[in-house]
């Protein structure tokens, strides 16, 4: 049987405190991304106090005339002039809501020539919901913040469905390219897009702020699932955040099965980029967990630099890397890598700084990484590792199809290969929003990568929204179960 780790095999391993650091993370600074993470998990907006319907002959008049606390419904049937978000205002306390029907037949926005189907111009406190988007294989984007905007926060894009944008890699399922803040992407399926989501712009002067990103399907994409890009020095506008935050990309499912792009044209399923290096956004980070990360023939799974945190997450690429931290357009900062499940036949978790980096927290331990090459560029202190093939020996089904793989522990093996955190828990993971929460919704203190080691698992990894609910947990660590659409 292949050794789970070679200096200390087949007995409980103590996550030791990691070589390779400098420092603790900030813990006000963390406190508010607890507070921020809670706010965003509770965000879903109120229904307006007006509600008036719509069809595809009469919605344009009506949308021009939509005020704070309007909700307008649309009627089934296919909507072919296109949804100008533009100039339309609501508030935090009401918002103007947007929505198709809650089941049954869709309200189905078709595509036009040299027109993006959403397309939002200095609008706020929106939300779109329960809306079908078809690109009809042409060269035009889904939702597009535009890039002559002067700026679009707090938009809830919730239960979109964007089919038939992948005319070429830069067909973008939903796009950013203005200054964008507080915006929510939510229970949407993005399936065959050249691009999923591309928030910001190339060249890092659209930021992207303070986002949630949860509860996604996005699949078969040429380029990125998700792109969110590197960002310059803030030019700060009204009502844009100045104070520390996050972007949260939580319980999607990535997966590039069918494998995209090759060779220059290449792309991670999730790649996200630095922040600011200097004035406002500089210590925002990105909080990536409880997220499934599926196949990618041609590049990596992950790739972030900056300050990220990536934890109880799962990984598998049975053709390549999963997991690179490295420079892209700035280089790796404050990085804490943790509790994850990783299934390679590459590369399992990398890092890679340049010559010269400051000093910066960088913690990568209490992962089970199942890789032909685990690691490169840190110690594997702190971490299980073992063969690509060894996952067969400690993982339930790690080969099966998504549907029937199970990333568990096998009952036999929990007691040998478990993770205790001690030093982690009292001294570093305690700032992370649920970091004491598995991929599966559980609370556990023993822990094998993205599980904790008993019980077995509530959400099969699977090529669908997943269904378990962070943001419903209750006191016990139990969690609620909502429904979600599949592809």
């Amino acid at each position: 049987m292949p050794p789970i780790n070679a200096n200390v095999p087949n007995v409980p391993l103590r996550a030791r405190k990691p070589p390779m650091h400098a420092g603790k993370p900030n813990q006000i600074l963390f406190q508010f991304i607890m507070v921020l993470a809670g706010a965003l998990a509770a965000a879903l907006p109120a229904f307006g106090d007006t509600i008036d319907t719509a069809s595809p002959d009469d919605y344009l008049a009506k949308l021009k005339t939509l005020k704070p606390g309007n909700h307008l419904r649309l009627a089934p049937g296919e909507y072919k002039e296109g949804l100008p978000i533009q100039y339309l205002r609501g508030t935090a306390q009401a918002p103007i809501i947007i929505s198709g029907p809650d089941s049954g037949p869709r309200s189905v926005f078709i595509a036009r020539l040299r027109h993006n189907t959403i397309s939002i111009i200095n609008s706020s406190y929106i939300t779109l919901r329960n809306l079908d988007l078809d690109g009809r294989n042409l060269p035009v984007d889904g939702v597009k913040c535009e890039g002559h905007a002067d700026w679009a926060h707090h938009i809830v894009l919730d239960g979109l469905r964007v089919s038939g944008h992948g005319n070429n890699q830069q067909t973008v399922g939903i796009s950013t390219k203005c200054p964008a803040w507080g915006w929510i992407i939510r229970n949407s399926v993005i399936d065959g897009a050249g691009t999923g989501l591309y928030l910001g712009n190339s060249d890092g002067r659209a930021p992207f702020i303070g986002g949630l990103i949860e509860h996604n399907l996005i699949l078969d994409t040429r380029g990125y699932n998700l792109q969110i890009k590197h960002q310059q020095a803030r030019s700060v506008l009204p009502d844009m955040p100045v104070e520390p935050g996050a972007t949260i990309i939580r319980h999607n499912v990535f997966s590039k099965a069918r494998g995209g792009s090759s060779g220059e044209m290449a792309r991670p399923n999730v790649l996200v980029g630095h922040w600011p290096l200097s004035g406002p956004g500089s210590h925002d980070r990105y909080l990536v967990y409880g997220n499934f990360f599926y196949q990618n023939p041609h590049e990596s799974l992950f790739q972030g630099e900056g300050n990220v945190a990536l934890y109880n997450n799962l990984f598998v690429n049975n053709l390549g890397d999963a997991v690179r931290i490295q420079p892209h357009n700035d280089t790796p900062r404050e990085v804490s890598v943790f509790y994850n499940t990783v299934i390679a036949t590459g590369t399992g978790i990398s890092l890679a700084r340049r010559e010269g980096d400051p000093p910066c927290p960088q913690l990568i331990a209490g992962n089970a990484i199942f890789s032909r090459i685990p690691s490169t560029g840190y110690r594997d202190e702190g971490n299980l590792v073992g063969t690509y093939e060894a996952a067969g020996k400690y993982l339930a089904k790690p080969f099966a199809p998504p549907g029937q793989m199970d990333l568990s522990p096998l009952g036999g093996k929990r007691n040998v290969a478990s993770i205790e955190t001690t030093w982690l828990e009292t001294t570093w993971l305690r700032v992370y929003p649920e970091w004491n929460v598995d991929f599966d919704g559980r609370r556990g203190d023993d822990r094998f990568g993205a599980y904790a080691s008993h019980g077995a698992p509530r959400w099969l990894p699977k090529l669908e929204i997943k269904l378990l609910s962070s943001a419903a947990m209750n006191a016990d660590g139990e969690a609620r179960w909502r429904t979600g659409f599949s592809k």
